[in-house]
């Protein structure tokens, strides 16, 4: 009888869901676990996850439609970029190559995160969406460890070590990117969350900080450090002790769990300081990159060379001591080189292909997310304290970082919630679709 009524009472529920919104979105973060065919570098080639996310841009058509809640005002701050995205695909030397790219642009930066402000209304869609991320994150942070600890990984100097989850080695920042938003989520959880949930969000903390060492990206440990300060000074002095303890119980578990990556991960802590003065290769590589960038910036310095401009013209300018490739390897697909088709910095990309233009739009919808996320009153609650960590990291992580693979439009629904937050747009009131 209890079973009858059980189900009685979640069925209809349950059937109604594929009509939320919201259910398409969470859809789309589960999506990325799908791994991708070995050799797929091309970053607009469509995944899974494109599909979901295509049809989280329908299910909010038809929301819309039926009279569902309109975007934001915040939402505004992606029309300059649209205009100047636009701009320099039409502008480009070769329009049919910078379409790809610009809708590949407009996806990440503008669709996706628009249509997740529509989608989470309620706060049931909140952590539907906010779940689905944080439960992607901690299967990808188990697969890693395990790659990590029997030498399934990507390779490193040599060793098969280096946890990159389903991702394999051709996307192999996007498990740290990953586990960074599972971990940001957990934290303001354990800040700003109820008693009974604190507990289980700083286990789950603790444990997502093995796998981010094993990944190994040192940028995504600086980008990370730095969302947790910000959390732990708009919350206030006192929750940091459960920080500490979290953070403490990660380190710890990592050390229990031995020791084959050890010492690399020592070398590469260390290595942070002296990328500057003595960068390794791959450091003096991003350089290089870096320099081609600015340089097409200069020769084209209104709307740039156009969306996916960098790798074409990227020979024509980078210096002759750059790579060209990288080397990755890992057991699904084995050893090969990879090319060094973008800057490793967001603004740069934004700043070569779309020009000063693009690179202020960007910088406006960007930095007004942030700031409005930093400043919101309502900050102190788990959803406020969890966009203004991930806009933190968001801005950090491009200053070393662009867009590419599955994660990009994780990436995207972490943008919306945070822009929903920005706006206040979370009536709980409304009715679901």
């Amino acid at each position: 009888m209890a079973g009858t009524i059980v189900i009685r009472t979640f069925l209809p529920s349950l059937g109604r869901l594929p009509a939320r919104p919201s259910f398409w979105a969470a859809l789309t973060v589960i999506a990325v676990c799908v791994p991708a065919a070995p050799h797929a570098a091309d970053v607009v080639q469509p995944q899974v996850a494109d599909l979901m996310s295509l049809a989280l841009l329908v299910s909010v058509v038809v929301s819309l439609a039926r009279g569902g809640a309109r975007p934001g005002r915040w939402a505004l701050l992606v029309a300059p970029a649209v205009l100047a995205a636009t701009a320099a695909a039409l502008t480009a030397s070769d329009v049919l190559l910078a379409l790809p790219g610009l809708a590949r642009f407009l996806q990440v930066f503008v669709l996706v995160p628009v249509a997740v402000t529509v989608a989470v209304r309620q706060r049931s869609d909140l952590l539907l969406v906010g779940g689905a991320v944080a439960a992607v994150s901690l299967v990808q942070a188990v697969i890693g460890c395990r790659q990590a600890l029997t030498g399934s990984g990507a390779s490193y100097a040599g060793l098969p070590i280096r946890a990159v989850g389903t991702f394999g080695a051709g996307e192999v920042m996007a498990l740290a990117s990953m586990v960074s938003f599972g971990l940001i989520i957990a934290l303001a959880v354990a800040l700003a969350g109820g008693p009974r949930r604190r507990v289980a969000a700083l286990i789950a903390a603790a444990a997502l900080c093995p796998p981010l060492v094993m990944s190994l990206s040192r940028g995504t440990w600086v980008a990370v450090g730095c969302a947790v300060a910000v959390m732990l000074v708009l919350r206030g002095a006192r929750p940091a002790v459960g920080a500490a303890v979290a953070a403490t119980a990660g380190a710890v578990l990592l050390t229990l769990l031995g020791a084959p990556a050890g010492g690399i991960v020592a070398e590469r802590v260390a290595s942070i300081s002296s990328s500057v003065v003595q960068p390794d290769r791959s450091v003096s590589d991003r350089y290089q990159l870096w320099q081609a960038a600015a340089r097409m910036w200069q020769d084209h310095p209104v709307t740039g060379v156009g969306p996916k401009g960098f790798a074409a013209w990227r020979d024509t300018y980078a210096p002759l001591a750059l790579s060209s490739g990288s080397d990755i390897e890992d057991a699904t697909g084995g050893y090969r080189r990879q090319p060094l088709l973008s800057p490793h910095n967001m603004y740069l990309l934004v700043l070569s292909e779309q020009g000063l233009v693009g690179l202020s739009a960007f910088a406006l919808l960007v930095g007004g997310v942030l700031v409005r996320t930093l400043a919101r009153p309502g900050r102190s609650g788990p959803a406020g304290l969890a966009a203004a960590g991930f806009m933190t990291w968001l801005a950090v992580d491009f200053a070393y970082a662009d867009i590419g693979g599955a994660t990009s439009l994780v990436m995207s629904v972490m943008l919306g919630l945070a822009m929903g937050r920005a706006d206040a747009a979370l009536p709980s009131r409304r009715p679901a679709c």
